[in-house]
């Protein structure tokens, strides 16, 4: 699907037509061929530019034909054939061109920009590399280090950027397409020899091992396993060292071995997970395409600590009118200094001017009585944030939205504060609000489609990846995070230390493990909602009781700790130590190790040999496990909402998958079988026996994660 035709009266026009970004489908690259012979064939055409339809030059390959039997002309046969041209070969690049897109643009001769657009190489995303020749040709164009940094890390530039990096030739404000083609007839009969970017020697700086050696440290270490982006450092050194046809070998050698593996798998998955979930529904029937939205031009934000400070920031970024309420003089007077300065460093990086003036400020509650939407984030407190609801139900006016940000407690309980518990719902943050991707949109059950379909919009345009998600204690993400944590605390009791726990799950993929999470969030965050449960005992120190709660196994580990003041970074101590309180490097921390052993001795513990493949298999299945139970009780409508969120807000390894991806991927008979085993060596931990949603999976020949929601429907139509 690509339209030729004749312009200005010499150029021919081909357009590249397939909604929504133009993708290089199986027709289009036909299209493409078909029309560019035409061009060429054509005595009235003397020069050629290629644009795509609806604002869009092309956004790459179409991800649909992975892992199909591609039919339709190759990338690489046809970029040569465009490059090879001797017409002016012109790309009008507008909206974006990337992927597939960019290697299409860089076989032509010359790039035109629209000064809006933007350009990149996102293949490592997907844990692929640009393998249409885009690994060869960038760096010949821009040199090694900039190629690097655009390839290994698949960030999208600027047109100003792209320009400045000598990417593209030409940046218009006007008409792009026309631009392009006045740009075009402009270089009618000069020579193209020079125009070719695969004949062209790759710069070399000096000290180009050097160079490769440090870049493949640095990626090795913020890649943290995954494989992609260290294989794009050997196709650009490729591109360095070797001569271009060398070179496109060695890219296609690499792509081999990255197409079929399992992180290719799981960052497509990844891909495709973060489209479904804003397809909702609710059990209820509620669901995405047919919920109306209702109006919101403004919103309040109750409560300026650092959740409220970072929401009002996201909600005036996307153009609403906030005003933020605090009660609290000294509070306010903070939260007016941070918030301005969150909204300076996002227009500074965004290239814009600062919505200062979105934001007005109140003491009191009253301010809000006009505004469309209001997210409480006070104190996570319920008689604290019931009173809130109260309050607001009071002065806000009839028909508005009010929204919670508690991380775990009841929305039902909240919205029957309220005459209209229709209108409520949650809206799940996660710090800094302003920055982090996830929200965790919770509908109770008596929430309107109405009020679930406008959170889950309105987190969209703050450039949210929303979930909705039924309302449990802790939701999907906190619940699942609790049995992980739990075991965490175990495998201290019994011989392993921060330091290995940490260890296995970094080298896993997490970029910090549970403790040194813990003591960046604190450790009195935790113990003050364990006390909230009634679980912490100050009277039970040692014996019997100490280690037991409600009957069944209890660590208080993190209580202890906290009774000694150890609170993480914030005082300087906690799993870890640090040079000073607000610290931020953790080392290690002898009076930890010395405490443990006599915590052991005192509770008759005896420590063991624990390995990194325990550690894992406890930790991770155990929160596994807790996904299926999420599943069985209707909170996620299916895994892909409980990937996503862990993904987006707790730091799973993207080129795994997510937790319930992952399950698959270690296979849902070995997941059953270490959990069976875990849980007769430890019949005192709940939430290691396995869940019958799991064990119904298996018994059903562990179909792929797609086919699960079928068997999740079966089961709650037999409950």
């Amino acid at each position: 699907m690509a339209q030729l035709r004749l312009v200005s009266g010499s150029v021919g026009l081909i357009t590249l037509q397939n909604p929504p970004v133009n993708a290089l489908s199986a027709a289009v690259r036909q299209g493409i061929v078909d029309a560019v012979e035409t061009a060429l064939s054509d005595p009235k055409v003397k020069c050629v530019v290629i644009c795509g339809q609806n604002g869009v030059f092309c956004g790459g390959a179409d991800i649909k034909e992975f892992g199909t039997n591609i039919t339709g002309p190759h990338l690489i046969p046809m970029i040569h054939a465009i490059e090879a041209t001797n017409k002016p070969m012109v790309a009008a690049i507008e909206g974006s061109a990337l992927g597939g897109g960019l290697e299409v643009a860089l076989g032509c001769h010359y790039r035109v920009a629209h000064s809006k657009a933007r350009l990149g190489l996102p293949e490592v995303t997907l844990g692929l590399l640009p393998a249409a020749a885009g690994s060869q040709r960038l760096p010949r164009l821009i040199g090694v280090p900039a190629a690097l940094n655009l390839i290994t890390t698949g960030r999208h530039v600027t047109a100003a950027e792209a320009l400045q990096l000598g990417l593209v030739d030409q940046v218009t404000d006007r008409n792009t397409v026309d631009a392009a083609v006045k740009f075009a007839l402009s270089v009618v009969g000069q020579s193209l020899d020079a125009r070719r970017i695969s004949t062209f020697p790759c710069p070399r700086p000096a000290e180009l091992d050097a160079l490769f050696e440090d870049a493949m440290q640095k990626v090795r270490q913020s890649a943290r396993g995954a494989i992609a982006p260290v294989a794009c450092v050997q196709a650009v050194r490729a591109a360095a060292t070797l001569p271009y046809a060398e070179g496109l070998e060695r890219e296609r050698e690499l792509m081999a071995t990255l197409f079929n593996s399992g992180q290719a798998r799981a960052l497509q998955y990844c891909f495709f997970a973060q489209r479904a979930v804003g397809r909702w529904s609710t059990p209820s029937g509620a669901r995405w395409d047919t919920s109306k939205t209702l109006p919101v031009r403004k919103a309040a934000v109750i409560g300026l600590g650092t959740m409220g400070r970072g929401i009002a920031v996201a909600l005036a970024q996307t153009g609403l009118s906030v005003v933020a309420v605090e009660t609290q003089e000294k509070q306010m007077m903070e939260a007016k200094q941070a918030v301005s300065g969150m909204l300076e460093r996002g227009a500074k990086r965004s290239g814009v001017a600062p919505v200062f003036d979105r934001i007005s400020y109140s003491g009191n509650i009253r301010a809000v009585a006009d505004v469309d939407l209001v997210i409480e984030a006070v104190f996570e407190d319920m008689a604290l944030k019931e009173k809130v609801f109260q309050q607001l139900s009071a002065v806000c006016k009839p028909g508005v939205l009010l929204c919670t940000n508690t991380s775990a407690l009841d929305v039902d309980h909240l919205a029957s504060q309220t005459p209209n518990p229709e209108l409520v719902v949650g809206m799940h943050f996660f710090a800094p609000a302003h920055v982090m991707k996830l929200l965790e949109v919770v509908y109770g059950r008596g929430s309107s489609p109405q009020a679930v379909a406008t959170a889950m919009q309105l987190g969209k345009k703050m450039g949210k990846v929303s979930v909705a998600v039924g309302n449990c204690r802790g939701f999907v993400g906190n619940r699942m995070l609790k049995p992980y944590i739990e075991q965490a605390f175990y495998l201290l009791e019994e011989g392993a230390t921060p330091e290995l726990v940490d260890g296995a799950l970094e080298e896993f993929g997490f970029s910090m493990g549970i403790f040194r999470m813990s003591d960046l969030s604190g450790l009195d965050v935790g113990w003050r909602v364990r006390k909230g449960d009634g679980l912490v005992d100050p009277g039970s120190a040692s014996g019997p009781s100490a280690r037991v709660r409600q009957g069944r196994r209890y660590s208080p580990l993190g209580d202890l700790l906290c009774e000694q003041g150890r609170f993480g970074q914030k005082t300087g101590r906690g799993w870890y130590q640090y040079e000073k309180p607000g610290g931020r490097v953790a080392r290690s921390d002898p009076w930890l190790h010395s405490f443990l052993e006599g915590y052991r001795a005192r509770h008759g513990l005896v420590a063991r040999r624990i390995d990194h493949q325990e550690v894992l298999e406890r930790c991770l299945y155990a929160l596994i496990n807790e996904g299926f139970h999420i599943l069985e009780d209707g909170i996620a409508a299916g895994p892909e909402d409980i990937d996503v969120i862990y993904v987006f807000g707790y730091g799973w390894p993207r080129h795994r998958g997510g937790p319930m991806f992952y399950a698959g991927m270690v296979g849902l008979p070995k997941v059953l079988e270490r959990l069976e085993h875990y849980h007769q060596a430890h019949p005192d931990v709940p939430h290691l026996k396995p869940c019958s949603l799991l064990r119904r999976l298996v018994a059903s020949g562990s179909p792929p994660i797609h086919k699960w929601r079928e068997v999740i429907k079966k089961l709650h139509s037999q409950l």
